[in-house]
């Protein structure tokens, strides 16, 4: 199993850049981790998040941040091999990067329970090591809840 917590210090700045690329990404599109869509998912219906990691980075990881709680890891890859997909929920979750640069995220049939932020970051390589670093840039959020959020992406029951 995959040990994904960082401190808090770790994860301000990360997320503090995924806010700011959400709300500034179409002004600097070089630099940021793009994520799409933000459409309003409700119950039992199929979702599927596309992310387009920064150009040349190698490594791109998929989180699910429950509300209240830190982001924890789903799956990361390495080009288009997945590193570790042990904390992806089996059977609804997929995830995949056929080609090594793009990459989706899928959840069939959408429960409650899948209530969370969904974050997309990448880096140009990452550590062979099992504690995961925040040195990776992070770029835009989906969010994906059962509350709706303006301009943010919304499971409805």
């Amino acid at each position: 199993m995959c040990d994904t917590a960082l401190p808090d210090s770790a994860w301000g700045p990360t997320l503090l850049c995924c806010v700011t690329v959400f709300l500034l990404g179409t002004k600097h599109m070089e630099a940021a981790v793009i994520q799409d869509p933000r459409s309003k998912v409700t119950e039992r219906q199929d979702a599927s998040f596309w992310c387009d990691p920064i150009s040349g980075h190698a490594t791109l990881y998929w989180y699910q941040q429950p509300r209240d709680q830190g982001p924890q890891l789903l799956v990361y890859f390495q080009n288009e091999a997945v590193m570790d997909d042990s904390q992806l929920p089996k059977g609804r979750f997929s995830a995949a990067r056929p080609e090594g640069v793009n990459s989706t995220l899928k959840i069939q049939s959408a429960k409650l329970e899948d209530t969370a932020t969904y974050l997309c970051a990448s880096s140009v390589s990452t550590a062979t090591r099992r504690h995961l670093s925040a040195v990776h840039k992070a770029g835009g959020f989906l969010q994906a809840s059962f509350q709706q959020r303006p301009l943010l992406a919304s499971y409805i029951p």
